[in-house]
């Protein structure tokens, strides 16, 4: 079990992290999502160790990250910019990797390796997705129990993405991994991640299953004769996603059948419940009309 317990992190006078919980189990897939600057990364790199917290505690089987180095060999992190290694050749990171981890498994590696049609050459002759899918594999062959990865698709052609995602799927299932993803991908989180991480201003905004979230949630599509009544905009639960004419989209945020009958009781000329995303969900949450990232 990993456990991050009331993590607070100050850097140069400003609090990035604050009161920072939540519990993650092997087996599992969780998505970190929020918007630029929330400190998504600075709470990664606190939790694989190479930031200490100010208070607080990481722990992987009650043992603490911070006090005994030697638990980090059960975490492997990926961070979003992987130049350090480019002027290796695939041999020496090999035995960099050999050398750190006890349990990595160059045999496992070379077989991705050949699996995913990667070259044994230096890797600066890589492109920017041959080196993400490298790191990718390179982490999974220390046969780490937690792995962190920060925006491992980023910048990715699709076919890359979906090898990639599939990928992780995989080694959670048959190595009852546990895989914590940030990223601003959300319709990726929604096709793999098992729970949802929310950083609103360096505190945790949620911490729900894909399921969860969506079943508190819904988006409705109404037109009303003369636009949408203001006590319908007013109700505190329902924030309007967009206006066209007289067609108003509305996202709902509990007491779904309460607000229904509520809007229904203004007799709108038309109303319909529409597919709704993740993406739809956090925008709202998260503040503002941009992408969350």
């Amino acid at each position: 079990m990993l456990k991050v317990h009331q993590i607070h992190k100050t850097i140069e006078g400003n609090d990035v992290l604050q009161d920072i919980s939540f519990t993650l189990e092997r087996g599992s897939i969780a998505g970190m999502v929020g918007r630029n600057g929330v400190g998504k990364s600075t709470l990664l790199r606190t939790i694989v160790g190479i930031f200490d917290p100010d208070s607080g505690t990481v722990t992987i089987d009650d043992i603490d990250v911070h006090k005994n180095p030697a638990i980090k060999q059960k975490i492997t992190y990926v961070p979003d910019s992987s130049e350090l290694l480019k002027s290796y050749s695939v041999k020496d990171i090999v035995k960099l990797y050999d050398a750190v981890y006890e349990n990595f498994d160059a045999g496992y590696f070379y077989h991705l390796m050949n699996r995913f049609g990667l070259p044994k050459k230096k890797l600066r002759s890589y492109s920017k997705g041959m080196k993400a899918l490298f790191h990718m594999i390179l982490s999974f062959s220390t046969k780490s129990e937690y792995i962190i990865l920060d925006e491992p698709t980023n910048g990715l052609d699709p076919i890359v993405k979906r090898q990639i995602l599939t990928f992780i799927i995989e080694e959670v299932s048959e190595r009852n991994v546990c895989v914590l993803i940030s990223t601003h991908h959300l319709d990726e989180i929604e096709k793999i991640a098992d729970t949802v991480i929310t950083l609103k201003e360096g505190r945790i905004g949620s911490f729900t299953t894909i399921e969860e979230a969506k079943n508190s949630f819904r988006k409705v599509q109404t037109v009303f004769t003369d636009g949408l009544p203001d006590a319908v905009a007013a109700l505190p639960n329902v924030k309007v996603l967009n206006t066209t004419g007289r067609v108003t989209t509305l996202l709902i945020n509990g007491n779904i059948k309460e607000s229904l009958s509520v809007i229904s009781g203004f007799e709108p000329l038309f109303i319909e419940e529409l597919p709704m995303s993740l993406e739809d969900i956090f925008i709202s949450t998260l503040g503002g009309e941009e992408y969350v990232s």
